[in-house]
């Protein structure tokens, strides 16, 4: 089969388009042909070698797929069965034509609904579900404000957000992104590419926002602290500017607000009860028609540098996807 490898690691990274062996699947998976791959920020890390997960040499990228069940034939899913999934976990290999998926994580699919909104709603929804609800205790008619909207989690975020019935503040870096904040739901979209976006968020809730969902971090985690209402809570979910949040703890105090990470990956992990019951409420709110149209950057399969080099420079809208 075809797949992407980082045979070395560098910076900027190098993957080759090579003929390997198939995998072969255990009890507690499925090999699947991949009908399209999700790219996650952990791969613009991982191909760098700047993860906290350092597969060995060489592996191909990639934790999560969409495809058909080709083996085995005992099921509990029938082959030809057609699953969202991510791979086992601490492996990597989705940039390839068949992959392995953990049978506990397979999600069936019915044909109609498209490759790119499975594989958001089988990662970034959930992730976005649990980081509001259960982490930051949105209510209705709070304020959110959630930075990166035009991304994977924050297109997400913005839509569950106006799901649970808040005011939705969303903020990116270009015309485009702010409409497509805009057409996800946010009730307001700010550019922050300029530090004036502070002062537009405190004008646009001056007694504050009660829960910040942050997958940027570096400074507009800092400057996020300027921006909350007694009591909020500041979701940490990631670092895609490439620098870690020094919180002000003293904004905190005065605040009387909480700093909460959300590791979405380790909560599955630890709780996989949990995960399903979260997933299968997402696919549930997407059946219902509770969300706007899922936004998807895809791109063919032979074409994976070009996508992590995209996300990785935020040039991308809603999820990334590989396509075969």
């Amino acid at each position: 089969m075809k797949a992407w490898l980082v045979e070395a690691i560098s910076d900027p990274p190098q993957m080759r388009l090579a003929d390997v062996p198939m995998p072969e699947p255990s009890a507690d998976h499925y090999l699947v042909k991949v009908e399209a791959t999700g790219l996650n920020f952990l791969d613009t890390l991982v191909v760098k070698g700047k993860y906290q997960a350092k597969p060995a040499l060489p592996f191909s990228p990639g934790v999560e797929v969409v495809g058909s069940i080709v083996a085995p034939a005992d099921g509990p899913l029938p082959v030809g069965t057609r699953v969202a999934g991510a791979l086992p976990s601490g492996r990597f290999g989705g940039f390839a034509e068949y992959a392995l998926v953990s049978k506990a994580d397979a999600v069936a699919l019915e044909a109609s609904i498209p490759a790119g909104a499975a594989l958001a709603m089988r990662g970034n929804y959930p992730t976005s579900l649990y980081s509001l609800r259960e982490a930051g205790r949105l209510a209705a008619g709070e304020t959110l404000l959630v930075h990166a909207g035009a991304g994977g989690v924050g297109s997400a975020a913005i839509q569950i957000g106006k799901v649970m019935g808040a005011r939705v503040i969303a903020t990116a870096g270009s015309p485009d992104k702010l409409q497509r904040c805009r057409e996800m739901g946010a009730d307001e979209a700010l550019d922050y590419s300029t530090p004036a976006w502070v002062d537009a968020v405190r004008q646009l809730a001056p007694k504050g926002v009660d829960v910040v969902y942050d997958p940027v971090g570096g400074e507009f985690g800092i400057n996020s602290l300027r921006c909350l209402a007694f009591g909020a809570r500041y979701l940490v979910i990631g670092f895609a500017s490439g620098g870690l949040t020094a919180l002000p703890a003293n904004r905190l105090l005065l605040a009387n607000a909480s700093a909460i990470g959300v590791l979405w990956g380790e909560v599955r992990r630890r709780d996989p009860a949990l995960s399903a019951r979260l997933t299968e409420e997402i696919f549930g709110w997407y059946r219902e028609g509770r969300f706007a149209e899922l936004p998807v950057s895809p791109f063919p399969f032979e074409q994976a540098p070009a996508a992590v080099a995209a996300l990785e420079t935020r040039k991308t809208v809603g999820k990334v996807v590989l396509t075969f």
